[in-house]
């Protein structure tokens, strides 16, 4: 594996995005698939439509001017589009959608991608940044877990077709 660079995602790289979330999300054992959940789906192909909102960027990893993943970053929790008690946290910013493409899983992309959103939140000076994820996501929460996140039930989302769980990271 070459260095990986992140960087603010193009425009003109948002389906290659969208299309590589779609695949990484609807190949988690356990995840709900496309036709149990196709709003959901709908807004992984179309990531980029996100970016609309004033404090969301999408960034990228690459390897070799490859995506090799790719996360949705957002400033202030107003515009983090969530159902829940999250948006209304106030000094706090957030990361949605992380994927990791599967020819690049297992090589720390994941964890380079996590390390650069805390230290866009350390940079904004908030008091926290605020994730969530599902059981299927298990290596990601194991990994979140690691790098410092606590669960927070408070952030919890309980949707008909899956269990979101919340997670603070506390600078």
């Amino acid at each position: 594996m070459n260095q990986i660079v992140i960087r603010e995602a193009y425009q003109t790289e948002y389906p290659q995005i969208g299309e590589m979330m779609v695949q990484v999300y609807s190949s988690l054992e356990g995840f709900p698939q496309q036709e149990e959940m196709p709003e959901y789906y709908e807004m992984l192909l179309n990531v980029g439509d996100l970016t609309e909102k004033e404090h969301v960027s999408i960034h990228v990893a690459l390897d070799d001017d490859q995506i090799a993943g790719a996360v949705v970053f957002i400033k202030e929790m107003s515009d983090y589009g969530s159902e829940g008690a999250a948006t209304s946290v106030l000094n706090a910013c957030g990361f949605r959608l992380l994927a990791v493409d599967h020819q690049h899983q297992g090589k720390g992309v994941g964890k380079k991608l996590v390390a650069y959103c805390l230290e866009k939140g350390r940079v904004l000076k908030r008091e926290r940044l605020i994730i969530h994820s599902t059981k299927p996501m298990k290596l990601a929460w194991a990994m979140y877990e690691k790098m410092g996140f606590v669960r927070n039930e408070a952030l919890d989302v309980s949707k008909e077709e899956i269990q979101v769980y919340g997670f603070n990271y506390y600078y």
